[in-house]
């Protein structure tokens, strides 16, 4: 009987010690809730960007050496830290729009351009490529350290922005301005 106790007791601190090994190791694999970029330059602040995302189980891939593009809610933009060692740091938000070629560089597409800069202040918007592209710009600022969660309400905010200008615009503008897809092969992932 007293061997049947014993057997018991070691099975059960067994037990105990693996449960205690199992939340060291769900601890340790956690997705972290925020990313600390200080000190880093762009290129390896932008690795360790890419690094974090994929972690939190967003759909990200590297865009160039200062670039991470991401799909998010069927939207797909870039986001480049800009680091600043003395200073306030950003995470850029760039957005793409091809202009149909009947009105690249046309006065009307200007005038879009320059009224929405006017009235909005969520995003910039610039006319680039001798006026075959719109670049929508954005920027979420920190100081060494951005919470995920940060980030993904400044990528929502934008992302609604972007929703509601499309929503004002004259019908048929889908077929003058259509949006860039960033990421390589996303429909196949």
């Amino acid at each position: 009987m007293k061997k049947l106790i014993i057997a018991g007791l070691i099975m059960s601190l067994s037990a105990c010690a693996a449960t205690e090994n199992t939340t060291a190791v769900e601890a340790a694999t956690k997705a972290p809730d925020s990313v600390n970029l200080g000190g880093l330059s762009n290129e390896e602040a932008t690795t360790k960007l890419l690094e974090a995302l994929l972690n939190k189980s967003y759909l990200a891939s590297r865009a160039g050496p200062n670039g991470v593009a991401v799909d998010f809610d069927r939207t797909q933009f870039i986001l480049q830290p800009s680091m600043n060692p003395d200073g306030i740091d950003r995470i850029m938000m760039n957005r793409f729009y091809a202009i149909h070629p009947k009105y690249v560089g046309s006065k009307e597409m200007l005038f879009m351009i320059g009224t929405l800069n006017q009235k909005l202040n969520f995003a910039k918007f610039v006319i680039r490529d001798k006026g075959a592209v719109i670049q929508v710009q954005g920027a979420a600022t920190f100081v060494d350290t951005i919470t995920m969660e940060e980030l993904r309400r400044f990528i929502l905010w934008t992302d609604e922005g972007l929703r509601q200008v499309a929503e004002s615009l004259p019908e048929g503008s889908q077929d003058v301005i259509k949006p860039i897809p960033v990421m390589q092969n996303i429909q196949s992932i």
